[in-house]
């Protein structure tokens, strides 16, 4: 074979290893992901680009504070971002603009505004977490029965860093 031909071979090698890469780590360990929306103002805004880890949930499940990227329960083609409120096996109540999770008043310093709508308490089921965005009069969330309590095999990952725009840079919760 000619130096040429062992060449191009290389180069084709070389790229198609690349491309199998490239798409094992996108499906299985990171994604970017595009914020799209008010809802987790003022912690993120709308167009602003993440990191997901799509691999730390496999180990263990989603904590309370964390946000994350979930598919939503009505159109799994579209994708929400969101803050884990409560998990599997807390009580969840909002009343008073204010939000219980296991009969304590949380503390939210993140959110842009009081919660104004109430809901009763209500037992987290397993396999399933509460969440809510941090603009409060501008989410779609578990609060309402178009997205209700998020299945676990729902999750898509945890958001770790806002890469852009550069400005912005900053490590999630």
């Amino acid at each position: 074979m000619s130096s040429l031909g062992e060449e191009a071979r290389d180069w084709v090698v070389s790229i198609v290893v690349a491309v199998v890469l490239a798409f094992l780590i996108r499906t299985f360990i990171v994604e970017l992901y595009i914020v799209d929306g008010p809802s987790m103002r003022p912690t993120l805004e709308s167009h602003e680009r993440l990191v997901v880890n799509k691999f730390l949930y496999r180990f263990r499940p989603p904590e309370r504070g964390e946000i994350l990227v979930f598919r939503y329960p009505r159109d799994p083609s579209r994708d929400f971002i969101k803050r884990v409120i409560a998990v599997p096996g807390d009580t969840i109540e909002i009343r008073d603009t204010h939000v219980y999770v296991n009969d304590q008043m949380i503390n939210e310093p993140y959110i842009l505004n009081p919660t104004r709508t109430e809901y009763p308490k209500a037992t987290v089921p397993e396999g399933t977490i509460f969440v809510m965005g941090d603009n409060r009069g501008n989410s779609e969330d578990s609060r309402f029965v178009d997205v209700g309590f998020v299945p676990f095999e729902l999750i898509k990952g945890k958001a770790m860093v806002v890469f852009w725009p550069l400005d912005k840079f900053m490590s999630l919760p």
